[in-house]
């Protein structure tokens, strides 16, 4: 059995969702090379998500932003919710990286994930003022 794993530093992005299907591949071009595997992504951060969806049309992305805005839009600091010490965007991202997830698992097939063509790994920045995301990919094989 190999176990291969990698913390790998995602750049500061703008709120919204972001295809990080090319980093992800290229942080696996550094794990033991195995014809069949699967690669576990774990998000360390509870106001950011991960998902895996339509990759072709940029269209979707801002969809899905607008849906999870109407969804768990932001709040004032006079909202009902208790948890507002960052923000009024900090409650809010919390409720959609719950909703989306925080981890993917993924087949690998010579050493490149192995997803449909229109599929892509979004990151889904959910902060206003976000900093750089880290991943935790964990790659298994035997």
């Amino acid at each position: 059995m190999i176990f291969w794993q990698h913390e790998l530093q995602l750049a500061a992005r703008p709120r919204g969702f972001h295809l990080i299907t090319d980093e992800i591949d290229e942080a696996l071009r550094s794990a033991p090379s195995a014809s069949v595997g699967l690669l576990h992504i774990l998000i360390k951060h509870t106001s950011a998500s991960l998902t895996l969806n339509e990759n072709a049309d940029p269209a979707v992305r801002r969809d899905f932003e607008r849906y999870f805005q109407s969804l768990a839009p932001d709040t004032d600091r006079n909202a009902p919710y208790e948890h507002t010490y960052e923000g009024p965007d900090d409650l809010p991202a919390h409720f959609k990286a719950s909703l989306l997830g925080s981890h993917l698992t993924l087949p690998v097939t010579d050493g490149r994930l192995n997803i449909g063509t229109w599929q892509g790994v979004y990151l889904g920045e959910h902060r206003t003022r976000a900093s750089g995301r880290r991943l935790v990919l964990t790659f298994q094989s035997h």
